[in-house]
């Protein structure tokens, strides 16, 4: 499943989360590989998406798979405005918008849906802007630890 591709990706969370809020994500091991499976099993939801005009999800762990009740097949596939109901999407792109400005957003909580139609609030998250090594723009991460099923 952890590809060099996905192990890349993992480590690129954990830096640029560390780059734009000053906290640790997860302690880095040594071991990309190990760092990439401890984030991949984490508790807490971790998912990103591109730079596509249509932002698509590149990246969920496996709480936010079980959550938004998807396999990473079809999670990875799945523009992330689809991840909201269409009445919070406006909402959404607002607080997308203001994490792009301003490097990153925390204290946000929103309503989401998963793929069955199961309604969620999401509490106390955290989004981020993703940047590489060059420090050229590679999408957004959201993060969070606290939901309620509606």
């Amino acid at each position: 499943m952890l590809t060099s591709e996905i192990i890349q990706h993992s480590l690129l969370l954990v830096t640029s989360f560390e780059k734009a809020t000053g906290k640790q994500l997860i302690p880095l091991s040594a071991n990309s590989t190990e760092t990439a499976e401890t984030l991949y099993a984490a508790p807490f939801v971790l998912v990103s998406h591109g730079t596509e005009a249509d932002p698509v999800f590149n990246y969920a762990n496996l709480t936010a798979q079980q959550l938004w009740e998807l396999d990473w097949k079809n999670f990875i596939k799945m523009p992330s405005r689809l991840s909201a109901e269409k009445i919070s999407q406006a909402e959404r792109q607002a607080m997308l918008e203001e994490a792009r400005k301003n490097g990153y957003i925390s204290n946000y909580q929103g309503v989401r849906i998963s793929s069955t139609g199961r309604r969620f609030i999401i509490k106390n998250a955290i989004l981020w802007n993703i940047y590489d090594e060059q420090d050229i723009y590679c999408g957004q991460a959201a993060t969070f630890a606290q939901w309620e099923f509606l």
